[in-house]
């Protein structure tokens, strides 16, 4: 009575199995697509934000701090 009992809990068909793997896949499809075009979005304005002004200024004016004990430079 209780092996029947967990075989019939336990019983999935292989279309049940599949329908649940397509659902599970197509989320998955759906979040990938979402991260590739939130990653092209986010390239194309670090791109944008490169080429202003700001950084520029911070490349001239920066100065080597790795000289200090700290880096071994004794």
């Amino acid at each position: 009575m209780f092996k029947y009992l967990m075989s019939s809990l336990v019983a999935v068909t292989t279309t049940q199995l599949t329908m649940v793997l397509i659902a599970v896949a197509s989320i998955f499809s759906v979040f990938i697509i979402i991260a590739i075009i939130k990653m092209y979005r986010l390239k194309k304005e670090n791109k944008k934000l490169m080429e202003t002004n700001a950084f520029k200024d911070v490349d001239e004016s920066y100065k080597d701090f790795t000289g200090g004990h700290l880096y071994g430079d004794n």
